[in-house]
């Protein structure tokens, strides 16, 4: 998915003064990194070893990054956080550095190479201890989710939130309407049954430069802001959606190795077609009323096509899922 750009610019010197305020002379001057939907990115060294900087508007996006930090396993390589605070009304988090590529930038033979080893970060991200926890849908770093059921979670994708607001109103201005969000949420009600009642911790945002790699593998795993509790192949759903945005990588790849993931790790799981096919509503829904939001209407009208296209068809019945599953 594109990353759009960080919709508050912030002060440009914020983030120098920022680390002469908290570590003087152990720190180099920090220097921009890549800008995401919600954060800004900084590089510097602190006592000689690298880390990075990011501030924000959402320190809880930066609080759930220390808790999976806390909690993953050695199978899901996710960057310490080491400070983290507020300043002149901006969050920030200094973590530790992991060096890679963002999966966003490898080509489509280095991302082929690259996928068994995420789709193993994905089963380490699953099966991280989630006791002391509740609810499904998107959790708060206290580790409460606001939904008592996964269905409730993911038909709620119809009310707006306060970090996505307004795009219900914009669609209607625009004269696309409502008509394609509702015949979405439609078609993912139906396939609710074949859902399972699993709270698992998803990533959720896979892309955006959240993924690094490196000839090995994954280095790290970053931005936890938009991780959830429920079914883990949600994670494999963003992946199904997103990939024919980026015109290098060859969907064939991505479903091999997929099922080839599936089939080494254990049965089929059960409805599996139909669990992507609701998911894969479930993200179209969501790029739908972010882009709204933000009045990106050419990427509105292509998600607005996903959409339709998939609550058109069967349940499990879509190009996007691999044949075979």
């Amino acid at each position: 998915m594109p990353t759009p750009p960080f919709p508050t610019p912030l002060p440009p010197s914020l983030a120098p003064r920022l680390v002469r305020t908290l570590y003087g002379d152990r720190a180099t001057e920090p220097r921009p990194l890549a800008s995401g939907a919600w954060s800004q990115a900084y590089a510097l060294t602190l006592d000689g070893a690298e880390v990075v900087l990011r501030v924000g508007a959402h320190g809880e996006d930066f609080a759930k990054d220390e808790v999976v930090a806390r909690l993953a396993g050695p199978g899901l390589p996710v960057p310490p956080v080491l400070a983290r605070g507020e300043t002149e009304g901006w969050a920030y988090a200094v973590s530790g550095r992991v060096r890679g590529t963002a999966l966003d930038d490898l080509s489509g033979e280095a991302v082929a190479r690259t996928l068994p080893s995420l789709l193993r970060a994905l089963d380490a991200a699953a099966r991280v201890d989630l006791a002391g926890t509740s609810g499904y849908g998107i959790w708060t770093p206290d580790g409460r989710a606001p939904h008592a059921s996964w269905p409730e979670a993911l038909l709620a994708i119809g009310t707006e939130t306060p970090r996505v607001p307004g795009w219900r109103a914009a669609l209607v201005d625009s004269g696309i309407g409502l008509g394609p969000v509702e015949a979405g949420l439609s078609a993912l009600a139906a396939l609710t049954p074949c859902l399972p009642d699993a709270r698992r911790l998803i990533h959720g945002d896979l892309l955006s430069r959240n993924v690094l790699a490196g000839e090995a593998g994954i280095t790290g795993v970053l931005d936890w802001g938009n991780a959830l509790y429920g079914d883990p192949l949600y994670d494999a759903a963003w992946l199904l959606h997103w990939w024919p945005w980026y015109p290098g990588w060859r969907p064939g790849d991505l479903h091999a190795a997929l099922l080839t993931h599936w089939r080494a790790t254990g049965p089929t799981p059960a409805h599996l077609r139909e669990r992507l096919h609701a998911y894969l509503l479930h993200i179209a829904l969501d790029a739908l009323a972010y882009c709204a939001s933000r009045g990106r209407w050419d990427e509105v009208r292509v998600h607005v096509g996903t959409v339709l296209t998939l609550a058109s068809a069967g349940g499990g019945e879509s190009v996007l899922i691999p044949a075979g599953a």
